[in-house]
């Protein structure tokens, strides 16, 4: 299948929208956009949108980069951006076209 891939950088674990870390607000809104997967990886060290360095430290883990990768149909990639966008949490994110599919027996 054709689709997009999207990666979304978030320079902190720790700023909450609605009750959830940033991290969980995003994944529940690609969830409802119809996203089935996502992989979030923690990063060591980042500089975020307006330019701050953020680095993984013991006693500041709620400054824990992260990124987020997903894929699927591209309208629903769409929807999902249309979500984070009314969000006003500052995210930077890249995006590509991708080939994607579910294999295995329990694929759908």
């Amino acid at each position: 299948m054709q689709g997009s891939q999207l990666t979304v950088f978030a320079a902190t674990t720790g700023p909450r929208k609605h009750h959830q870390t940033t991290i969980g607000w995003i994944l529940d809104e690609a969830r409802q956009a119809g996203i089935q997967g996502a992989t979030v990886v923690e990063v060591s060290e980042c500089i975020d949108v307006h330019g701050k360095y953020h680095a993984a430290r013991f006693v500041e883990l709620a400054d824990q980069p992260v990124a987020i990768t997903l894929a699927g149909e591209t309208a629903r990639v769409d929807a999902l951006l249309e979500r984070l966008r009314h969000g006003n949490v500052p995210l930077f994110y890249t995006r590509c076209a991708v080939e994607y599919e579910v294999s295995g027996s329990s694929a759908r």
